[in-house]
């Protein structure tokens, strides 16, 4: 059993809002590895990194998305970072389920994510430490990704619909 469709992306790319408009649009439901690792964790993503470390959370983490990727049959939204571990990158390129990667740039993921104290990873300059974060990441999400979904300028309904035609796609 895979996903029927894997999101991936910046944090502040969408992948929340339009998951939950494709698992509804597909009849299917919406798993997400952060509140998965918030579940196993009992605190939230913040506290994780906080408390115990970003290693602490990395590890939480992919064993959140090894379990979702092998168990859950919905949409499966991961955390920004998730692609940073190569076992993780690995069984993304081998699973027979699309991976969709949702693009935006900062003017736009400033106004999505308002006050951005709960997301450790940009804490200081949020814009800068934002598009550091990407720079680091952009090689990873492209190795993983099937398909390539800009969101600036568009509504999580319009996202979403652009996905469901590339389902549809043969």
């Amino acid at each position: 059993m895979a996903p029927r469709v894997v999101l991936v992306g910046p944090m502040g790319a969408g992948k929340s809002a339009v998951g939950a408009l494709l698992a509804r649009d597909l009849g299917l439901t919406l798993r997400d590895t952060d509140a998965d690792v918030e579940a196993v964790a009992g605190r939230p993503v913040a506290a994780v990194f906080a408390d115990d470390g970003e290693p602490a959370f990395r590890a939480l983490e992919r064993a959140a998305v090894l379990d979702a990727v092998r168990e859950h049959p919905g949409v499966l939204s991961l955390g920004g970072g998730a692609v940073l571990d190569a076992g993780t990158r690995a069984d993304l390129v081998a699973l027979r389920s699309p991976v969709v990667l949702l693009t935006a740039t900062w003017e736009h993921v400033a106004e999505r994510l308002g006050d951005t104290s709960t997301r450790p990873v940009l804490a200081g300059d949020a814009e800068q430490r934002w598009r550091e974060v990407l720079a680091a990441r952009e090689a990873h999400y492209a190795e993983v990704a099937d398909h390539v979904v800009p969101t600036d300028g568009r509504t999580p309904r319009q996202v979403a619909d652009v996905v469901l035609r590339l389902l549809t796609v043969p």
